[in-house]
């Protein structure tokens, strides 16, 4: 395993949430939930049967665990101990393989996979448009990629995007902070913070708001969503090191250098996911 494009206390950093958080508590029903947020925009209907295919940076495997019943074989490749995480929560799938690997190992052969898909994981390493054309290079011509990067704000207002300033100086100390208490700092702010914002959001939807504007407040996303989701990814949002975002239009250029085409967008939260297809 190599170290070009991985960066090692980032990886340390996701074992230990995924170790942590390993979503045995999660709801089944707020896990399909969260499946169909992230997945929507994903064309089922062009794979092959018995496809197969890979979960780059599966974590502790929650998506691979609603993939894998609907394709042929699903390889789950992560570099953190929580590959042994998602071992254990998907020892029931007979067709997941597991690689202890980072995005730029060549975990499987180029041009070998009907689809592949990498959810929130590419903004955390060091070189993101190289991690999309790794990724790429494992896919069939015309195969399908999913792909999940945290956004720039570029559709949020001013006001907004301080208040995001303002926490993003609070997660670069935060990050840095032993096991520890980067875990007590980041359960501190899912209660003190995104429990009481999403919470408001819910209730402002309640009194007539729409969907849409109570979804855009701060921490909206979060309104229907469980304290345990909440919890998770405060420690993912506040906890990690390494991190870039990307706005839309250069996400796009990102994944057609990459060789992909037909690009489109889902146009709801979480912001942004794409799915493209490998150029033939």
């Amino acid at each position: 395993m190599n170290n070009v494009n991985k960066d090692s206390k980032t990886v340390a950093g996701f074992g230990d949430e995924w170790e942590r958080f390993d979503q045995s508590d999660l709801e089944a029903n707020e896990h399909e939930k969260l499946f169909e947020k992230y997945f929507k925009i994903f064309p089922w209907d062009v794979l092959p049967s018995n496809a197969e295919g890979f979960d780059m940076g599966c974590g502790s495997g929650r998506w691979a665990k609603l993939v894998a019943p609907k394709v042929g074989k699903l390889h789950c490749i992560d570099p953190s101990s929580a590959i042994h995480v998602a071992k254990r929560n998907l020892e029931g799938q007979s067709n997941c393989l597991f690689h202890q690997a980072g995005v730029d190992d060549a975990a499987l052969p180029e041009s070998s996979m009907d689809f592949g898909y990498s959810l929130g994981v590419l903004h955390h390493v060091p070189d993101t448009l190289q991690g999309v054309r790794d990724c790429v290079s494992m896919l069939k011509p015309g195969a399908p990629f999913l792909l999940y990067l945290y956004y720039a704000l570029d559709n949020r207002s001013v006001v907004y995007r301080s208040l995001w300033k303002t926490s993003d100086f609070l997660r670069r100390f935060v990050s840095k902070l032993p096991h520890v208490m980067r875990y007590a700092a980041s359960q501190l702010i899912a209660g003190f913070v995104y429990l009481p914002l999403a919470r408001f959001a819910a209730l402002m939807e309640k009194l007539g708001m729409s969907a849409a504007k109570a979804a855009s407040l701060p921490l909206g996303f979060y309104r229907t969503l469980s304290f345990y989701t909440m919890r998770t990814d405060a420690l993912d949002r506040f906890g990690t090191r390494l991190e870039q975002r990307f706005t839309r239009k250069q996400i796009e250029s990102m994944m057609q250098a990459a060789g992909l085409e037909n690009i489109r967008f889902s146009e709801d939260s979480p912001y942004w996911c794409a799915v493209g297809t490998r150029r033939k």
